[in-house]
């Protein structure tokens, strides 16, 4: 059978839930446009995938999976997000072949049903994905899933090596005030701290695997055809303008979870929307109903980052101690029954109706939903944004990665957060939930987050008819796909 000529993606996130989040939704923003789309999961990932939702395929978007060549973790009835380190290193050593016997199978059996594939877009850090395009004649693209500082930060990693800032000349660095050390000359960057930068550059191994992994992965972004950024032109101008003397094009989507808001053009076209790894709680949105407008705050670190059983009780006699409505999402793989992180019975007792602890939650329903006032947050990029987008102020508790970037301009920058201490205590998380939902200091926080919710509803909004108009990340995305993907 001949092919249609439908274009065909095949996507590739890096295999943990905060990278997953942004190519899935890129992906059905594609196939809303035509694509077919070939969605690539590791294999551990599509097992944990079809465990919490079941087979969540459409006509002309398909699951596919791929060894992600590490052995599988222990089945403890508590699936979580491999090891990053390990997960960075052998994904890079180990999945190109079986990436390209996929392609090779998916071009062998292409038909009108599944056409040939023309691109890849790939993340950031799975540069592999680039042989594999480049092998078969077609577009590699690759997704930024943070945002375009943090890309400059590593984009300028080599630079910071060339100047002697790292690695660290001995362990003491990392307590004398070393990773204090200003660093102001990354172009389009505000001043940051060494140690803001990212966690990578804390070793003192010339040769440390995962650095020089972040550098590569990062100096192979401009030999893609194009570069795609989840964030928006008026959230990060000046580092957006620095970027594009130095990379390919860059086309800014985002915030990407805004479009899949918009009805698709065809009303009868189904929506791949499911992409969390665990089986979602939605019982919290109908306690969020039950509460007053902009009386709760929510409290979520993302799918990784693993708070000590110390953090974890400080924050939850914090939480207690401020008297204020709290929605809390604890991971399933932090209640493990041999893990003391587990809440203790008389936090619940002690806080009743006031909480709710959920083991995960539709994070984007529940910021946008009217009782929600703050969001205490380790400021992974998916959670900045879609708190940006909500109009909702943030308590930044970053731990590692783009987070302390992300932490500081949300704090300084676009001035809508506070920073909680590393060392968290109860006192502290009392006294900053109270004053971020209070109308003092959180009112002034919440005007300033309101303003940037418009800026991104403007940047994401679709043309009406046939007027030529649009958001910038909206006519980004259109030249995206005429400009690069249909070949």
């Amino acid at each position: 059978m001949e092919s249609t000529g439908k274009p065909h993606a095949v996507c590739i996130p890096f295999p943990s839930q905060g990278h997953i989040n942004p190519m899935l939704k890129l992906a059905t923003l594609l196939h809303r446009k035509g694509f077919h789309i070939t969605f690539v999961h590791t294999q551990y990932n599509r097992t944990r995938l079809l465990e919490s939702q079941g087979d969540v395929s459409l006509p002309d978007f398909q699951i596919a999976a791929i060894s992600d060549g590490l052995p599988p973790p222990p089945d403890d009835g508590n699936a979580a997000t491999q090891d990053i380190r390990s997960l960075c290193l052998s994904t890079q050593v180990n999945c190109l072949e079986p990436l390209n016997e996929l392609i090779d199978g998916l071009n062998h059996r292409s038909s009108c049903v599944v056409p040939p594939v023309s691109c890849v877009v790939y993340d950031m850090i799975m540069s592999f994905a680039l042989d594999a395009a480049e092998r078969i004649g077609v577009p590699g693209v690759v997704l930024q899933t943070a945002g375009a500082c943090s890309f400059m930060c590593n984009k300028y990693l080599t630079h910071l090596v060339e100047k002697g800032f790292v690695p660290l000349k001995d362990k003491s660095c990392m307590t004398n005030g070393y990773l204090e050390t200003q660093i102001d000359w990354i172009p389009g960057v505000i001043p940051l701290k060494l140690g803001e930068l990212t966690h990578t550059i804390q070793t003192t191994d010339p040769n440390d695997p995962l650095l020089n992994f972040v550098i590569t992965q990062f100096a192979r972004s401009s030999k893609a055809a194009a570069i795609i950024i989840n964030s928006f032109d008026a959230l990060e101008q000046n580092a957006l303008s620095s970027l594009s003397s130095i990379c390919p094009p860059i086309y800014t989507v985002g915030p990407l979870h805004l479009f899949l808001d918009q009805p698709p053009k065809n009303p009868t076209a189904k929506s791949m929307t499911i992409s969390s790894l665990w089986k979602e709680d939605t019982t919290c949105l109908k306690w969020l109903d039950s509460k007053p407008e902009r009386s709760v705050i929510y409290v979520n670190f993302g799918s990784i980052a693993v708070p000590t059983p110390q953090q974890m009780s400080e924050l939850a006699w914090g939480l207690a101690g401020s008297e204020e409505n709290f929605l809390w999402v604890v991971r399933p793989d932090l209640l493990r029954r041999e893990n003391p992180a587990a809440l203790p019975p008389e936090f619940r007792e002690e806080t009743g109706e006031r909480g709710f602890v959920s083991g995960w939650g539709p994070q984007e329903e529940v910021l946008r939903h009217p009782a929600v006032g703050g969001f205490l947050t380790h400021c992974g990029w998916n959670s900045v944004v879609e708190g940006v987008s909500a109009g909702v102020p943030m308590i930044c508790w970053p731990f590692f990665a783009d987070q302390r970037i992300n932490c500081r301009y949300v704090c300084d920058e676009w001035r809508v957060g506070v920073e909680m201490n590393r060392d968290v205590e109860r006192d502290e998380v009392g006294v900053l939930v109270r004053e971020l939902m209070g109308r003092e200091r959180g009112g002034a926080l919440r005007r300033r987050a309101e303003e940037w919710r418009e800026k991104a509803a403007a940047a994401a909004a679709a043309a009406v008819g046939g007027d030529g108009g649009g958001g910038s990340s909206w006519l980004k995305l259109e030249r995206l796909v005429h400009e690069v993907l249909i070949v």
